[in-house]
């Protein structure tokens, strides 16, 4: 299988939904009140469900058959990128700080 740009896009943007989502449900049901956790039960509904769609397009769960679109390649290096813009940025980062605080 040909790996594509919207092929990272799509897996990317998945993952990152599904935590983020999970997480804000989890927050907003824990502080919230009322009609706040109601939201936040909701939030944690959609992330999961974005989180299992997630993983069977990685396919982790094969039982549910074959996926629409294959992302077990792109998420590795998809994953592998953030994590070297994440540490790219914290160096950057440090050397500025360090400049900073020699001057």
């Amino acid at each position: 299988m040909e790996l594509v740009w919207y092929h990272y896009l799509l897996s990317m943007l998945m993952l990152v939904f599904a935590v983020a989502s999970i997480i804000a449900g989890i927050f907003t049901a824990y502080f919230g009140s009322g009609k706040s956790r109601a939201v936040g039960a909701i939030l944690i509904v959609i992330g999961l469900i974005v989180g299992v769609l997630f993983l069977w397009f990685v396919q982790v769960l094969p039982s549910l058959g074959d996926p629409l679109v294959n992302l077990a390649g792109t998420t590795l290096f998809g994953i592998s990128s953030v994590i070297g813009a994440i540490l790219g940025a914290l160096i950057a980062l440090g050397i500025f700080l360090l400049a900073i605080m020699k001057a």
